[in-house]
């Protein structure tokens, strides 16, 4: 799998887990210099608290287009570190 946005590649991996239709990507697959983290967050009653980051391209920031779960709740804690995406940013294989 292959996320890209704004022509960048943010992140690919053979190895993604998917949970509700995102693909989660293993931190290690991500291109970490087009990260920026963000102070928002949202809560979900069975992964437990997101933490987003925008993502910076040739200038140009998509607020919030990432999130990862750093301390996931025990249900979710195989994405644990992993980053998704969302906001116009192209995932597929």
């Amino acid at each position: 799998m292959k996320a890209t946005w704004n022509g960048a590649v943010l992140a690919e991996s053979e190895e993604t887990v998917v949970v509700e239709g995102n693909h989660y990507f293993p931190p290690a697959s991500i291109h970490e210099s087009y990260f920026r983290p963000s102070e928002q967050r949202t809560v979900c009653g069975w992964k437990g608290q997101a933490s987003y980051y925008n993502i910076v391209v040739d200038g140009e920031e998509n607020t919030g287009a990432a999130w990862s779960y750093l301390e996931p709740l025990a249900a979710a804690n195989e994405i644990g570190g992993y980053i998704a995406f969302w906001s116009g940013v192209e995932v597929e294989s």
